[in-house]
């Protein structure tokens, strides 16, 4: 997968999932096709159960920006429990030289069981930095390049997604979320650009070179 990312032009990766490969292994793959990591998507259970060897290994990769790829925030409780953990645990992890940030789907804007809006409340509680997910905040009939100028610095890379508004994702292009309007102000704003494209049609490699195709085009 990364050797053929790297044909197609793409210089950066975001990791999700370590699939059992070592550091060691990580850090060679990427050397090999000469591509930068520039975050991953990890548990924050990993931070909360095994904080040092957790930071040990993103030290060992590379890894400056620990983003949590949502988390189970359906109540007060719960959603207080977390941020009660994220706040404490921020502090430590910049300490080492790492980051911490979220990444949204749909409900993290749209009301919980007890009527919070998860992303309202992670905004106000916390420093974290978003990740935002524009596919995912357009399906939960935001703006999301209002949101970007709304959040301003709090956001340090995107998700850069297509799809229909019903949560359908399509390859960069296809559907009907603002793909090249989010681009440009994700490039205005000098913020790293994910391709993300859940589709898989009729093979991953294919969707994100589909992705890559559209991409050059707007250029």
């Amino acid at each position: 997968a990364l050797a053929e990312v790297a044909k197609m032009g793409y210089k950066q990766i975001e990791v999700a999932g370590f699939f059992g490969h070592s550091a060691e292994e990580i850090v060679a793959m990427l050397n090999k096709y000469d591509l930068e990591l520039v975050g991953t998507h990890s548990d924050w259970t990993d931070l909360r159960d095994r904080f040092d060897e957790t930071v040990k290994f993103h030290h060992a990769i590379g890894n400056k920006r620990f983003i949590i790829p949502g988390a189970d925030l359906r109540t007060r409780e719960k959603l207080d429990a977390f941020i009660d953990f994220v706040n404490d645990v921020t502090p430590r992890i910049r300490a080492e030289g790492i980051d911490i940030g979220f990444h949204n789907h749909a409900g993290e804007f749209q009301p919980n069981e007890d009527g919070l809006y998860v992303h309202s409340e992670l905004e106000h509680r916390t420093d974290m930095f978003f990740e935002l997910d524009t596919y995912w905040t357009f399906v939960a009939g935001r703006n999301p390049v209002e949101e970007l100028e709304r959040l301003g610095s709090r956001v340090r890379m995107i998700h850069l997604k297509d799809g229909t508004a019903d949560g359908n994702g399509l390859s960069l292009g296809s559907g009907e979320a603002p793909v090249a309007a989010v681009r440009a102000k994700a490039i205005e704003m000098g913020l790293d650009i994910v391709v993300e494209s859940e589709g898989c049609d009729p093979t991953g490699v294919e969707e994100v070179s589909r992705c890559m195709d559209y991409l050059k085009s707007l250029d």
